[in-house]
């Protein structure tokens, strides 16, 4: 599925993660644990449901989040009184999520995505300005009058973005409380990131061809110890932490 791209704006699902209704719609999922909020490092697992059961589905496999771990993000979850999540403090976001677009290098005819895709042109652009009408938010066309001074150009020399998905933080967005949060390649083992979750090619590949919003995917991104009281008060799945 391809977007003809003006800006696009990312609304969220209005329930909150608190409401167990949310996870019950919800048939894929994907859990992003870390051992602790200073870690940059974590483990990304995937789960369907099956007939009212969540079974494995891939193979665990290593992520790498911001330089500063993690901060509770804004999400489907309600407030959480931790440490929260700001514009350029070089954390992911922990919390329940929803996705965005895919994007990448290829054109849109060659993306075989069940996600909406964006084409990562040289045009492309996620605006973290939070003072502009944009933040937060892809913007690509040259009609758009340009009212930001910071943004990040998603076509990199460096192949990070060449494959990638939109994690839905901070939307609509408030500003200040951080933007553009991707899945994205990482740039290899140890290598951390700025607030997005980064994992291999071939992982993170076959993570895009999974996912279909027909079925509701969720993130759930957070410490151990965070997931244990989700997944006994949600019945969400157990996890043998690596």
């Amino acid at each position: 599925m391809a977007l003809v791209l003006t800006t696009i704006i990312f609304m969220a699902c209005g329930q909150k993660a608190d409401d167990a209704n949310i996870f019950a719609a919800c048939q894929q999922l994907v859990v992003v644990i870390s051992p602790d909020y200073e870690r940059s490092t974590a483990t990304l697992y995937r789960f369907e449901k099956t007939e009212n059961a969540w079974q494995a589905t891939g193979h665990p496999h290593p992520v790498m989040l911001g330089r500063n771990g993690l901060a509770w993000g804004r999400g489907l979850h309600n407030h959480h009184g931790g440490l929260q999540k700001k514009e350029g403090d070089g954390k992911s976001p922990a919390g329940v999520f929803t996705f965005g677009p895919a994007f990448g290098y290829a054109p849109v005819d060659s993306a075989s995505f069940k996600l909406p895709y964006v084409q990562a042109t040289d045009l492309l652009e996620c605006v973290d300005d939070g003072t502009s009408a944009f933040y937060n938010q892809f913007t690509g066309s040259l009609s758009v009058k340009k009212d930001w001074h910071s943004s990040e150009f998603m076509h990199r020399p460096d192949d990070q973005y060449k494959w990638g998905v939109f994690v839905n933080h901070n939307v609509p967005a408030k500003a200040g409380n951080g933007s553009c949060i991707f899945f994205h390649i990482w740039n290899g083992p140890g290598a951390t990131t700025s607030g997005c979750t980064a994992m291999p090619e071939e992982d993170l590949l076959a993570l895009m061809h999974w996912l279909n919003p027909v079925q509701r995917p969720l993130l759930v991104q957070m410490t151990a110890g965070e997931y244990l009281y989700f997944q006994k008060k949600y019945g969400l799945p157990s996890i043998s932490i690596q």
